[in-house]
């Protein structure tokens, strides 16, 4: 494996005199290494990167870098101006340029590294030992770490630790052991009475990430703080342990992409600001979270209905709470794709009529003055929409378990699932297989020249094969022969069978407002929609009507009977009259986060009575969404609004007659859990 650096990417002399001039300086000398196979592709991605946020730090120090398809291997080039060059710091140009430049896989040895550097462009006798250096050799060799005379402290000790943090990812950064050189005799923090965890992140993960983490370590260690950093960068990440963000006594976002698995930290003292005040004022970052605990500021904490995103099963979760993870983090991502091609399905038949399934493809014949051409339109839009369900499902469920590896594989299960009409079931089983495939091949030790090429070639076609071959011949055709059943079952439903799926369907929606059991429900239901009939129809208009109930019935409690409910759970009841007219199961969360042990049995017993009434009246919808909004488009729409009114009046009844029951001197603490206004996704999943 080549060097990183070599005396030839090294120009003690650079005499550009803009960014893009000694951008161009130095990438010359990485493409006459052959490091650069594209010298105007890699400028240009140089400039992207650029772009998006200046490259400028404080101490006359520019890191412009990227990741590229044109870098054949990790390579960092060095020049010093004697002029300076304008990187966008705030203290002025910059006399130090590093470029860095890193394959679009990006090679873990090699990138930490490259981090390893970005930590100690914050050590100003490393900084100065670069600026004395009067030969291209000695340079690179102190950048390299292989002067440990010249710099005592610096590198030497780093670059060693490089392979570790980078197997299996960059680790979290303790403030005690984050300074460069340090030592057994550093590695215990001082008691602290004031515990951080700070997480830092920029869009490439290569400099940014990590100068921020190391400057906030420093940082720390100067305010007396116990100060922890978890570093999301180019190689991945390791969560901090439960316990350390759980005792933590505020929280520090330095991040220019989204924070991984945000809702770990909610509740706490937050400030949330880019990467580069990370780097640049960090003991300002520290005193204003100290300022926002003493005033008793709060980030908002996620509500049990939150989409779980990104998030992992924790290292202590047994094998039923992490795949309920997966399943849900799929189904979160599918989500959108069923409001947005469902009500555009939606709005189809609502224009054009229940024959607009059979219109021509408008890409062929559209006729603008028509209204029959619209509806065509978003029909097929809309169904266009719905084609993604089962792969961004299946797609999903493998990126829960195994991260962005699990995607391509996932999203290729499904697909097959779809070919071989193994329908919504097919979706899941896939999504599960691409995750397991790709976690046991990431178990299989490589040799260190593979490892750049693992994520963006063998994984993808090692996996991709594997779920191919399983989908096409194994499980596909048994999955779809399960779901044809499914599909006769519930064409076939009536009478007492569908009242009792009614029943389970209202109590499932109901019982955590949102939560996995309400988007198993749902998801069941939407999954029908996929291959429509009488049964399917009646299932999606119990689900939705059911989901309706809670947030409807809590608005209606605290009209008739305000003085049962807190001024702010008064103002929420505003809210949850259009939630729920809007089929947002989650406007009732505030309710019962104050008061679960009457509002959720209550709410349980109001869907019970919907679900089965809608079955029982024979309701249908063709729509996966809409609440009120979508009436049209349902089948015995007074009958279904009836069943509606008959489950929010159970429930008024019943929250209005158990809060009736409680003390008068019952703790008022206990009412006033619910202050914030009620937060809701677009769905009542």
């Amino acid at each position: 494996m080549s060097e990183l650096i070599t005396a030839e990417l090294v120009d003690l002399d650079l005499s550009a005199e803009s960014k893009e001039a000694a951008a161009r300086s130095l990438a010359e000398r990485m493409a006459g290494r052959g490091r650069v196979t594209d010298l105007e592709g890699f400028l240009a991605d140089v400039a992207a990167r650029e772009a998006q946020m200046p490259t400028g730090l404080d101490g006359g120090i520019g890191i412009p870098h990227c990741r590229s398809a044109h870098v054949t291997e990790p390579t960092l080039a060095f020049g010093r101006s004697a002029a300076g060059i304008d990187f966008g710091a705030t203290d002025g140009p910059a006399d130090l340029v590093f470029l860095i430049a890193a394959p679009a896989g990006g090679d873990a040895d090699h990138l930490s590294i490259l981090s390893t550097l970005a930590r100690h462009l914050m050590d100003e006798e490393f900084t100065g030992a670069l600026r004395a250096a009067d030969d291209p050799a000695a340079a690179a060799a102190l950048i390299r770490g292989d002067a440990p005379e010249a710099v005592p402290e610096a590198v030497p000790e780093a670059v060693p630790e490089a392979a570790p943090e980078a197997e299996p990812e960059p680790d979290a950064v303790p403030a005690a052991t984050a300074g460069p050189g340090a030592g057994p005799a550093d590695t215990a923090a001082p008691a602290a009475s004031f515990k951080i965890v700070a997480v830092t992140s920029c869009p490439t993960g290569i400099a940014h990430t990590y100068m921020a983490a190391e400057a906030l370590a420093k940082a720390g260690k100067e305010a007396g703080v116990d100060l922890v950093v978890e570093t999301q960068g180019s190689a991945g990440f390791e969560r901090l342990d439960p316990e350390v963000v759980a005792a933590a006594d505020g929280v520090i976002f330095a991040h220019d992409v989204e924070v991984r698995d945000r809702a770990r930290f909610a509740g706490k003292p937050t400030v949330d600001v880019g990467v580069k005040a990370g780097v640049n004022r960090p003991a300002e970052l520290i005193a204003e979270v100290r300022e926002k605990a003493a005033r008793g500021d709060v980030s908002t904490p996620a509500t049990p209905g939150s989409a779980p995103m990104d998030r992992d099963g924790e290292a202590g979760d047994g094998f039923a709470t992490r795949l309920r993870k997966w399943l849900m983090t799929g189904v979160s991502y599918m989500v959108p794709f069923v409001a947005a091609g469902g009500l555009l399905i939606a709005l189809g038949f609502a224009i054009g009529g229940y024959g607009i399934d059979k219109a021509p493809s408008v890409a062929e014949h559209f006729v603008w003055s028509e209204s029959a051409s619209w509806a065509a339109l978003l029909f097929q839009i809309g169904g266009v929409a719905f084609g993604f369900l089962v792969p961004v499902l299946a797609g999903f469920i493998a990126y829960g378990m195994a991260d962005r590896p699990g995607l391509v594989p996932g999203f290729v299960g499904g697909a097959i699932a779809l070919t071989v009409d193994a329908g919504f079931l097919g979706g899941l089983i896939a999504g599960l297989i691409a995750g397991a495939v790709v976690m046991a091949v990431q178990r299989v030790a490589v040799p260190p020249a593979l490892r750049g090429i693992m994520p963006v070639v063998v994984i993808p076609l090692i996996s991709s094969a594997v779920v191919g071959f399983l989908m096409f011949l194994v499980v596909g055709k048994p999955v779809a022969a399960l779901q044809k059943a499914l599909t006769d079952w519930l064409s076939g439903l009536s009478g007492a069978n569908a009242v009792i799926l009614g029943v389970i369907l209202g109590l499932m929606m109901t019982f955590d407002l949102g939560g996995p059991l309400n988007k198993v429900a749902y998801a069941f239901a939407v999954g029908g929609l996929a291959h429509p009939n009488d049964g399917s129809l009646k299932v999606m208009a119990a689900a939705m009507a059911a989901g309706m109930v809670p947030p409807l019935a809590m608005a209606l409690a605290t009209t008739v009977r305000g003085r049962l409910f807190t001024r702010a759970e008064r103002e929420n009841g505003k809210a949850a009259w259009v939630l729920g007219a809007s089929f947002i199961t989650e406007g009732a969360i505030p309710f019962a986060a104050a008061d679960p042990l009457r509002v959720i049995p209550s709410a349980m017993a109001g869907g019970a009575v919907t679900g089965a009434l809608s079955m029982a009246f024979g309701c249908t919808l063709r729509a996966p969404h809409g609440g009120v909004f979508v009436v049209p488009l349902i089948g015995q729409p007074l009958l279904y609004l009836v069943a509606v009114l008959a489950g929010t009046a159970v429930t008024t009844a019943l929250v209005v007659l158990l809060k009736g029951l409680r003390k008068p001197d019952a703790p008022q603490a206990a009412t006033e859990r619910a202050q914030a206004p009620a937060e809701s996704t677009p769905v009542a999943a």
